[in-house]
């Protein structure tokens, strides 16, 4: 991977695991001054017009690092794509932020990131997870159960950085799991098809061993808790 010319989309959602368009190439980092938020509703694509589900935005925090995926935009029709997606539907904006990727030969280069503020149609705001996690189980929508989003970006979080910790995340998948097995409700069937559009990821990924004092997975999220998660 050369000098970074074209136009890239940082993505910190779905995008990772279902960008929904064909990217050229990818690559795997972060941005800094940014943290994940399950705080956007949507009523679109994990949701509908009432019952609101709850997606993934950016929000200003100083000292934050989000870890997510650069993917290059091939064409025009993948930048109407997405801004119909995110923006039209979704009720994101448009910012520039400066994307650090893991591989240390790659200089950082800049990338369009959609994130959503509190003047957002669809902004739901802060809750504690336990509240979120109540909100998700419930949502579903035309893409599919709000469950499926947050598990499955989880596991591609953990599988492609497993020294990394999100706490917002990860608290949220656990909070769900308890909810899924208190309702008593079938996983297989709230996470729907297992075919989804995976993105293969173009670059190299060191893989560090995770920190001794960080919990690795949900599970051991809930064990210091004395609470037991449905297993995935």
């Amino acid at each position: 991977m050369g000098e970074v010319k074209s136009l890239w989309v940082f993505g910190y959602g779905s995008l990772v695991w279902k960008p929904g368009f064909q990217p050229g190439e990818t690559a795997v980092g972060f941005v800094e001054g940014l943290a994940r938020k399950f705080w956007q509703g949507n009523e679109t694509h994990r949701g509908v017009p009432g019952s609101p589900g709850r997606v993934a935005t950016l929000v200003e925090e100083k000292e934050a690092i989000t870890h997510g995926m650069a993917l290059e935009l091939k064409g025009q029709e993948a930048l109407d794509y997405l801004n119909n997606r995110e923006m039209t539907l979704g009720g994101y904006l448009q910012k520039i932020a400066t994307f650090h990727p893991t591989e240390k030969e790659i200089p950082p280069f800049p990338v369009l990131v959609f994130i959503a503020t509190p003047q957002s149609k669809h902004w739901l705001g802060p809750a504690c997870e336990s509240l979120i996690a109540k909100q998700v189980v419930s949502s579903s929508g035309p893409s599919g159960h709000n469950v499926e989003y947050v598990v499955k970006l989880a596991k591609w979080l953990r599988e492609t950085f497993p020294s990394v910790w999100d706490e917002h995340l990860y608290s949220l998948e656990c909070f769900i799991m308890i909810e899924i097995k208190e309702q008593n409700l079938c996983f297989d069937t709230l996470m729907g098809s297992e075919s989804t559009e995976s993105t293969v990821v173009s670059t190299s990924q060191p893989t560090p061993a995770p920190a001794a004092s960080r919990p690795t997975s949900f599970l051991s999220c809930c064990q210091h808790k004395t609470l037991r998660c449905v297993k995935l």
